[in-house]
């Protein structure tokens, strides 16, 4: 499976500490609040469960699954999957995504949530790729800003292989062009 990395781009190290200090910014703002936590299924399971650890309020979690891709490109079209639980309405909702690329799933979660009345929707991903935005949408909290490769590990993943990697690598093109 490593051999299949071109290149490891964020160490276990380095998002450790990257994730130290966004819980440090999260539990700051919201010390006094009790956010509902919502972590986009399946790429963030593994940073929500981190941030979780070291988020330092009182909070709810929950899960939303949405799907927009097709192997290694996105279809353009946002699908709900699997809902959520928790009624957000007059919440503060803390959106947990694993990496902003085309930004048509967090900008159709942020509207979601919107709609259905919440107090206060912000964003905290572990990755963003602006190089490939489609639509008008930033992270409120982002851990790394990374360049326009296919990343694998950390949670992210190809045909649902290397979520399990420690690290963020950037996939050798071999493996995922056909």
């Amino acid at each position: 499976m490593n051999n299949d990395i071109k290149e490891v781009l964020y160490s276990e190290e380095q998002i450790d500490h990257r994730l130290d200090e966004l819980a440090g910014v999260l539990t700051a703002k919201y010390q006094d609040k009790n956010p509902l936590v919502v972590s986009v299924l399946t790429g963030a399971m593994i940073f929500t469960s981190d941030m979780l650890k070291r988020l330092n309020f009182k909070l709810n979690v929950d899960l939303v699954d949405v799907s927009s891709y097709d192997g290694a490109d996105s279809t353009g079209q946002v699908k709900l999957v699997s809902d959520l639980k928790s009624d957000v309405n007059g919440r503060d909702v803390i959106i947990m995504e694993d990496i902003i690329d085309t930004g048509r799933t967090l900008k159709y979660l942020v509207q979601l949530f919107k709609d259905r009345g919440a107090k206060s929707v912000v964003t905290c991903a572990m990755l963003d790729k602006p190089d490939r935005r489609e639509v008008e949408i930033e992270g409120d909290y982002v851990g790394f800003t990374t360049p326009n490769e296919f990343l694998v590990g950390y949670g992210l993943d190809y045909n649902n292989l290397y979520r399990n990697l420690p690290y963020v690598g950037i996939l050798k093109r071999a493996v995922y062009a056909n």
